[in-house]
């Protein structure tokens, strides 16, 4: 049916078409629910998947009587163990190999059956094995180290450097993993930062230092000969290029209000509709990413930067002439919507960023269910006209007015009425897994970010 929007217009109001209340679906058997839950997603099952292969692999040279030595052998395959996790930890965060999967996943058509595509829509996950990596190569790392140990104990010649490098290096991987856990990268997360770049940086030093120690120890083996040298050296290149890339470029801020700013940038690069950009006023110190939103048949591009901390906050307040930017334009979670003939887009507040650069590039037939408070004071009039204009039938929900509404039960009722085959939702942590999770254990695939850097 259609009611007046809660969007208020400066003139006479305009006319959004909303769902009737629908009901929602029975939830699925107990089964496919248990496998829908967010501790089963697929970032975790991917954990899962390679500390199982390091077992797996733990357990074959066991049974072959291998690494039950301390000779220079068994040290050696123990290292390349540590090297291959923390080479695929290194690798799956690189924006390359990022675009690379999100381009592979989307390659299926819309004609193959849906579970499927259900399925390779989660290619967003793939930081779990960033995590698996991280966390089986410094295992491996905590028994080459005591291995190394027993070895020099036992009078085997390791060189005394050798163990010093090793010990440091033990203890910095200890600190950033510490550092990385869930709950205190949520509680700290400019100090998780600043952990993982400096020490990660650290560690790669070390490891080169290691490497070429270890190496020279075996006398038989000429450094460029050996694999270990070049694949440390394929990690190097992957950490420096978005750091070859950094440049200082001119911005130009429109702040519509106290909570948002519209950042638009036109230095020569016009970015793919739902990519993100990182940006920072230290570059060294802290970085920020933000959703694209590039105008089609328009140079350039605008971020939406809502106020959400300090550092955003100063951003509104204090708006800069110019900001530092780095790295390559990275495909967000979005991007998968290319998989499906019809998707609906749930955003709250900011999150409108990310959904509207898929709206106006109008790669799929969208809907949007959009929540927030006093949208035109917030965002302004020009924003909210240029979503009504491409969205006429979006669901725009002003909270000041309604209050919150179940974003469940909303977005179920515009995914059956625009007859939809996904629901992405773009909000904050808590009400995307409440989306998420709330419709894929009825049986409808749903996506969101999953907050896992």
């Amino acid at each position: 049916m259609s009611v007046t929007s809660p969007v208020e217009t400066p003139a006479t109001p305009a006319e959004v078409a909303v769902p009737a209340a629908v009901t929602l679906p029975a939830p699925t058997s107990l089964p496919r629910r248990v496998l829908k839950h967010p501790r089963l997603m697929h970032h975790h099952r991917l954990v899962a998947l390679v500390l199982a292969a390091n077992l797996a692999l733990l357990g074959h040279a066991l049974s072959q009587g291998r690494w039950w030595s301390t000779d220079h052998t068994s040290l050696t395959a123990i290292s390349d163990a540590v090297l291959a996790n923390f080479a695929l930890a290194i690798l799956i965060r690189q924006q390359y190999v990022i675009n690379l999967l999100f381009w592979l996943a989307t390659r299926a058509p819309t004609r193959w059956p849906l579970r499927i595509r259900w399925t390779l829509a989660k290619v967003y996950h793939f930081g779990g094995l960033h995590v698996g990596g991280a966390l089986a190569g410094t295992l491996w790392f905590l028994v080459l180290v005591g291995s190394a140990t027993v070895a020099a104990h036992r009078g085997e010649p390791v060189p005394v450097d050798l163990l010093v490098v090793s010990y440091l290096l033990l203890a910095l991987l200890g600190v950033i993993v510490t550092t990385a856990r869930p709950t205190y990268r949520a509680r700290h997360h400019d100090r998780f930062e600043r952990v993982h770049r400096f020490g990660g940086w650290a560690a790669l030093v070390l490891f080169w230092t290691q490497t070429v120690l270890f190496v020279r120890a075996d006398h038989d083996r000429n450094l460029l000969a050996a694999p270990q040298i070049w694949v440390l050296a394929l990690l190097t290149v992957s950490v420096a290029l978005p750091w070859l890339r950094l440049r200082r470029v001119p911005v130009e801020v429109i702040r519509p209000s106290r909570h948002v700013a519209l950042a638009r940038f036109d230095h020569g690069a016009t970015p793919f509709a739902g990519s993100s950009t990182a940006i920072s006023r230290r570059p060294l110190w802290e970085w920020h990413s933000f959703a694209n939103v590039p105008t089609p048949g328009q140079t350039g591009f605008r971020l939406t930067i809502s106020r959400a901390g300090d550092w955003t906050g100063s951003f509104i307040d204090d708006a800069p002439s110019h900001v530092w930017v780095k790295g390559i334009t990275t495909a967000g979670v979005a991007n998968i919507e290319t998989l499906f003939t019809k998707v609906v887009y749930v955003a709250t507040g900011s999150g409108i960023g990310p959904v509207l650069p898929h709206l106006l590039a109008r790669k799929v037939p969208a809907r949007l269910v959009w929540a927030t408070r006093s949208p035109r004071t917030t965002y302004g009039n020009a924003l909210v006209d240029e979503i009504l204009a491409d969205q006429p039938d979006a669901i725009v929900w002003d909270t000041a007015e309604h209050g919150k509404p179940d974003m469940v039960q909303l977005a179920y009722a515009a995914y059956e009425a625009f007859r939809a085959e996904a629901v992405i939702c773009i909000s904050n942590k808590k009400l995307t897994w409440q989306v998420v999770h709330g419709l894929e254990r009825r049986g409808i695939p749903a996506y969101g970010a999953i907050w896992d850097s």
